[in-house]
C-alpha cells in the first residue's frame, strides 16, 4: 500500500485532514495503527479501534443446537474464494467437527473428515487446489446446562455461513416467546454494538490500560492543569467502559434505554445473560 493510499485510509477512519494524516503516516513510518494513536494523542482523532490489519476474507460458521453452539472462522485471501463451493463444503464440514471438539483447534486439526483424512491434511490439499492461503481463525463453543443459546448470522453467504456470527447464552427457566424474542434481539444488538465484555469490570485490563494511556497523553498534550485533567480522564474512562460493556450499552432497538434496563423491564427474576461470543471476518 502506497503512502497516498495509507493517508486516504487514515482519513476515512479518523476524519482528520489530509495534512495531519500525512504527517502522522510519516511520523509512524507507515504504521497505520501507530498513526491512529498519534492523531488521538494530538486530539485530532477519536478513533480507537485497529484499522490497519490486513482485511482478511473468508466466512464464519455456526453449528450445534440451543444447548451447545459453536462458531468457527476460516480465512482466505479473496472474497471470490470465500464463495467457492469447495471452500464452503470444507468449512461446513469442519464447523460440525469443531462443535464436536468444543473449539479445541488442535483436536479439530487431527479430526477425521468424511473422506477418512484429517482436517489438517484436507486443508493442505484445499490450499494446493485453490492456490490461496487458507487458515482456521478464531473459534468458540458456548455450552451451559442451565441456559439456552441464541444466535445471529449477518451477511449470510450460504446456510450457516456468514461474515459475522453471534452466540448469546441466556439463563432462565422461563421459555416464553418474550424470552425468545429478547434472545434474538440481544444477539442482533451484540452484532451491531460489539461489546468487549458483559460488565465493565470484566473488560480486559490490557485494553483499559491502553485506553488510559492514550487519554492521559492526549490531555497532557492539550496542556490541561493536573486537577482538571484527572477529572476529564475519569469521565472519559467511565464513558469508555460504559459504551463497551454489554449491560450498560445503549439498546440498539431503543437507544434511550440501556441493555440492563430492558432486562429489568422484562420482569423475569431468574433471567440472566450468561455469556456471549461475537466473531467477525477481518477483526
Amino acid at each position: 500500500m502506497s503512502d497516498i493510499e495509507k493517508v486516504k485510509k487514515l482519513r476515512e477512519a479518523t476524519g482528520a485532514g489530509f495534512k495531519d494524516c500525512n504527517l502522522a503516516i510519516k511520523e509512524s513510518e507507515g504504521d497505520l495503527d501507530k498513526a491512529v494513536e498519534i492523531l488521538r494523542v494530538k486530539g485530532i482523532s477519536k478513533a480507537s479501534k485497529k484499522m490497519s490489519r490486513d482485511a482478511k476474507e473468508g466466512v464464519v460458521a455456526i453449528s450445534g443446537d440451543e444447548k451447545k453452539t459453536s462458531v468457527i472462522e476460516v480465512n482466505c485471501e479473496t472474497d471470490f474464494v470465500a464463495k467457492n463451493n469447495d471452500f464452503i463444503d470444507f468449512v461446513k464440514e469442519i464447523s460440525e467437527l469443531n462443535n464436536e471438539n468444543n473449539s479445541d483447534v488442535e483436536k479439530l486439526k487431527k479430526a477425521k473428515m468424511k473422506n477418512g483424512i484429517s482436517v489438517e491434511e484436507n486443508l493442505v490439499a484445499l490450499i494446493a487446489k485453490i492456490g490461496e492461503k487458507i487458515t482456521i481463525g478464531k473459534t468458540r463453543t458456548i455450552s451451559n446446562s442451565s441456559s439456552v443459546n441464541y444466535q445471529y448470522l449477518h451477511t449470510v453467504v450460504k446456510d450457516n455461513l456468514g461474515k459475522l456470527a453471534v452466540i448469546v447464552s441466556l439463563e432462565t427457566k422461563n421459555n416464553s416467546d418474550i424470552v425468545k424474542t429478547f434472545g434474538k434481539q440481544l444477539s442482533m444488538h451484540i452484532a451491531a454494538s460489539n461489546p468487549l465484555a458483559l460488565e465493565s469490570n470484566l473488560i480486559d485490563k490490557k485494553i483499559i490500560d491502553k485506553e488510559q494511556e492514550l487519554v492521559t497523553e492526549e490531555l497532557k498534550n492539550l496542556g490541561k492543569p493536573e486537577d482538571i485533567a484527572k477529572k476529564i480522564s475519569l469521565g472519559k474512562m467511565n464513558k469508555f467502559k460504559e459504551e463497551n460493556a454489554l449491560l450498560t450499552q445503549a439498546w440498539v432497538m431503543e437507544p434511550k434505554k440501556k441493555v440492563k434496563d430492558v432486562l429489568k423491564e422484562l420482569a423475569i427474576n431468574d433471567l440472566k445473560i450468561k455469556e456471549f461470543s461475537r466473531i467477525k471476518i477481518g477483526e
